[in-house]
């Protein structure tokens, strides 16, 4: 298994514009190469609460909460952001917010996931191994015409028509238990090959997406962010594919620019312009030819950056 090695890590952490005692917060952990930094650059007074969905992820951080009183790790998705900082009493007084979105190297490397068509495995695909769906019993139920959205959706696939209809053709035959039953099936259906790309990549990444919840996930733990971070305070998101990269450009965009003025007022009449809530910091930022050489996962990673302004 290929140790895991946090993307973009430098500027990342130099986006949060660390101060000593701030309070942070790592909206997942992974294997904890960001927290670690973070909590290295922060001083005696400083925090940091982290979330994650993975219980083999919880245990790893649950060890680093037991060396460093600073730190504070809970069991769940991002989307608790909010109600957690509420009950710490820190509502509009966070620092700082990173989220490092996907899928981590472990959980890829790791056949009993399910996550890649590259290791054969049950089909599980859920980031939290503890509640939820699996893959394999979402392809058990699911309407044809869904499976379809959910790959054309989320996974970009021209061919979302003729997989969908080969999971139901294939169930019928004998339940798809396996990755390696699903691998065979999609590539049997798609009757073309992408250069440099398995043709089973889009499907499974759709599928993920989908039992993980992870771009409803994303839109409210980004809608969120705007009422917990203290003014001053910086988001730092890295992303990994353009749907969840389309979805952070647009927040960042939308909250960095004046409200537009109500409908109906006269033309030419002056309104006061709010300021909006967010600016933007820099421009975004891609792994550099160092980074890529040692890891080459990080070449679809994207950061952006943005403060929260009032």
């Amino acid at each position: 298994m290929a140790a895991h090695r946090p993307v973009l890590l430098k500027p990342a952490l130099e986006g949060l514009a660390l101060r000593k005692d701030g309070f942070y917060v790592d909206g997942t952990f992974g294997r904890g190469g960001h927290a670690r930094e973070l909590l290295a650059a922060l001083g005696p007074e400083g925090r940091l609460l982290a979330f994650d969905k993975d219980p083999q992820a919880i245990e790893s951080a649950e060890a680093l909460a037991r060396e460093d009183d600073r730190f504070r790790i809970v069991h769940g998705s991002f989307t608790m952001l909010e109600q957690v900082v509420t009950a710490e009493g820190k509502t509009g007084a966070v620092d700082g917010v990173l989220l490092d979105l996907g899928v981590s190297s472990p959980q890829l490397d790791d056949g009993e996931r399910g996550f890649s068509f590259r290791f054969g495995g049950p089909l599980d695909m859920r980031m939290d191994t503890s509640r939820g769906e699996s893959a394999a019993d979402w392809l058990a139920t699911a309407e044809q015409e869904e499976i379809s959205l959910v790959i054309r959706d989320y996974g970009e696939e021209r061919f979302h028509h003729r997989i969908a209809r080969a999971i139901c053709e294939a169930r019928e035959e004998a339940p798809i238990e396996t990755t390696s039953q699903l691998v065979g099936i999609i590539e049997a259906a798609v009757p073309t090959r992408e250069k440099k790309k398995h043709p089973a990549t889009r499907a499974f990444q759709a599928i993920r997406i989908h039992i993980n919840k992870e771009l409803d996930d994303l839109t409210e733990v980004l809608e969120q962010t705007e009422r917990v971070l203290a003014a001053g305070g910086r988001l730092s998101v890295i992303s990994f594919h353009s749907l969840e990269d389309r979805q952070v450009k647009r927040f960042m965009r939308d909250r960095s620019r004046p409200a537009p003025p109500p409908k109906g007022l006269p033309r030419g009449l002056p309104v006061a312009e709010e300021t909006p809530p967010f600016r933007l910091v820099g421009k975004a930022q891609r792994a550099s030819t160092e980074e890529l050489a040692e890891n080459p996962r990080a070449r679809s990673a994207v950061l952006r950056i943005a403060e929260r302004v009032r």
